[in-house]
Parts: structure tokens; sequence; C-alpha cells
């Protein structure tokens, strides 16, 4: 058949690093298929943050950001642009990652159009459509319509198959973040912290459930944390939320052994999660990202979607009661045995070769063979 084309969409800084690779892996193959990379803009700088880091730059931008905006204003936003987009290229297939705004709409305005959608990292789920939200709704949305499911994990593939998906349309990849994060680390090291001998405390906090009460109790638990242990050093990369960044300013800021800092681009990102000696985290990148170095991550939420990682032993799901976080973070702080026991765990997401996967099963699908080296080690 003629040559394919195939178009990604990307809103959000965790949809770009995390189809960075995908895409990258498709442009390898110009004579089988014609890439289209379009941003939404749902999260403007930190978007262009990502992609510049992976060389990429946008064929479409939608510049849908504003400020304030509501999701509704996102989601409406967005299904317009990528409606005119979408009857423009004509593609044969369309992509996106995860479970934004921006890839709901995408699915949507695909299913609209009667053109398959690639879902890259399906199956995620947990037990309330609500949390968390809107991203529980998003993903679970966009499997009623996906015709290609690339979950990371055995465990995403088998939430799928009690939905009703069937097997021939279920691709067991690994996680792209795996592919992006060891891409990313082989890159020129960044010296983080030189002149601090200690250890370094690593703290990202900005999901929507977690804005007001919960995010105050993070804070004020990390702060006990510093005060406690003279020798750790706490680093916040900051969400450009202005209500996220005037708590952690309110509570963290002035401290000697706390840095509040800008979000950094991807690559310096990555060098300070292998310079960190623990993560407390609120996302699920980097539930996925920091068991690549063997650092422990307390998951500072209810409920995650990525249970591998608590079974696994990399993660532990500590929620946002003050002195839960305080009592688990200390205990990895003052006991090898404990810090080791997690450290030494194996990342249950995947080992760096899922875009080749998705890349040769997409074409394979469209009757096009590609090469099969290095996706299955």
């Amino acid at each position: 058949m003629a040559k394919l084309k195939a178009v990604f969409v990307v809103g959000t800084r965790p949809d770009a690093i995390k189809s960075a690779p995908v895409v990258r892996e498709f442009m390898k193959f110009p004579a089988m298929v014609e890439t289209v990379l379009v941003s939404t803009g749902q999260h403007k700088e930190m978007l262009q943050q990502a992609l510049d880091t992976f060389e990429l730059k946008s064929d479409f931008d939608l510049a849908v950001m504003r400020h304030g905006q509501t999701l509704a204003e996102v989601t409406s936003r967005v299904l317009s642009g990528l409606d005119e987009v979408i009857s423009e290229q004509k593609p044969d297939i369309v992509f996106a990652q995860g479970d934004t705004t921006t890839t709901f709409v995408a699915g949507l305005a695909s299913f609209y159009k009667h053109i398959p959608f690639g879902h890259i990292e399906a199956g995620l789920r947990t037990d309330s459509i609500l949390d968390p939200f809107p991203e529980e709704f998003n993903r679970r949305a966009v499997s009623l319509f996906a015709a290609l499911h690339f979950p990371p994990t055995a465990r995403a593939a088998e939430n799928l198959r009690r939905e009703g998906v069937a097997d021939d349309k279920i691709f067991i990849t690994g996680n792209t973040g795996i592919d992006a994060v060891k891409r990313i680390s082989k890159g020129k090291s960044k010296e983080w912290l030189p002149e601090h001998k200690g250890r370094v405390v690593l703290l990202t906090t900005h999901r929507r459930e977690n804005w007001g009460e919960p995010q105050e109790r993070i804070a004020v638990a990390a702060l006990e944390i510093v005060e406690r242990f003279s020798d750790v050093f706490l680093v916040v990369p900051m969400h450009r939320n202005p209500d996220v960044r005037k708590l952690l300013e309110r509570v963290l800021g002035g401290h000697d052994r706390i840095a509040l800092i800008e979000p950094p681009d991807y690559h310096d990102f990555v060098q300070l999660m292998e310079r960190s000696d623990l993560v407390l985290t609120d996302s699920g990148g980097v539930q996925e990202e920091a068991p690549t170095f063997g650092i422990p991550v307390l998951v500072l939420r209810e409920t995650t979607e990525r249970p591998e990682g608590v079974l696994a032993g990399t993660a532990k799901l500590v929620g946002t009661d003050k002195d839960r976080i305080v009592s688990e973070t200390s205990t990895l702080l003052s006991s090898q045995v404990a810090y080791d026991a997690m450290a030494r765990a194996v990342s249950p997401y995947g080992d760096g070769c899922a875009s080749g996967r998705i890349r040769y099963i997409t074409l394979k699908h469209f009757e096009v063979e590609s090469p099969r080296e290095e996706m299955w080690s």
C-alpha cells in the first residue's frame, strides 16, 4: 500500500516525554510512514521544553492554553482544532499517550472521523472514575474507541480484557517513559548540588486532587523531614500553577536546605532524579522513572493506577497524611535495610524498547513489514 501517515498528538509535558521516543522511532522509517506531530499547547511552556529536549518540533500548534481556563474550555478548543487538522491531514492512524484531556479529545476527534486511534500507555486504572480527576475518566473513555491498545504491563492489559477489549487489539510493550529516561540519561550530565555532601530528597507535587489542604499537609511534612535530618537537602521543582507555587513558597520558602526551583527541562530533571536518594511524588511518570535508577519512591496519593511498582517494591503508597509521610520517609532515611529493600527491587515498567514494538506492531497492522531488531531483548 501507499506510505502511511501517522499523526501524533501531545498537549502536556508528560505527553511529550512519553510520545517523543515513539515519534522519533517512526521518523526513522520515512520511506514507510509520514510522521506528523501536533501540539495542542495544553501546557505551553512545559510542553515545548520537553519537545526541545528530544529535538522535536510540532508541525501544528493549536495554542489552546488560556489562563484560568476550565476543563470544558480546554476540551472544546482542542476538539475544534484537532477536527480541522485531521480533516486536512487525512491520517491513517492517530496516536496519543496516557490520560490527559488532550489524549481523550484526540481519541474522540479520531472516532468522529472513523480514523483508527492508537493509545500509548493504555489500560491503567484505579477503582474510582473520580480519582485521579479527570484522568481516570479520560483513559477509560479512550479505551472505548481505540483500535490499537499499547498497555505497558500485563496488569494493564488484563484491565482492558476485563472491560471487553479484544485480545487481538492489545499489545503489551513496556512503558515508553523508560525509553525516554534511558535515552536522556546517556546524554551530557548536569551536576546538581555539588557543594552538598549529604542526601537529597526530591519532592514533586502538582496533581489536581492534591490542591489545597492535601498539598499543605505534604509541604508541612517535607519541612519537618528537613528539620529532622540535618544532612538532607530538599529540592522542589514548582509546577506552573500559581496556587501551587504560592503554597509551596509560603511553607517551604527561605530555608537554607530547601531549593524551590523552576521546572527543569527533562534532561536536567532526569539528572536531578539520578542525584536524589529518595523521591516523594504524586506524579505518575516519576513513579516509573525513578526506579530505573534504583531510587525509592513514596507516592503522595490515596490511589495509584500504577500498582505494579507497589507490588514490585519500588514504590510505596503513603497518601497525604502529614504524620504518615514523615514516618515513612524517616524509616527510609534511618534504616539502611528498609532503604535497600526498595532500592534493589526490580522495576516492572519495561526495558526501554517499547517504542520499537509500537512502531513494528502498528506498521504490521497496516500490512507493512519493518525491522524487529532490539525490540525484544
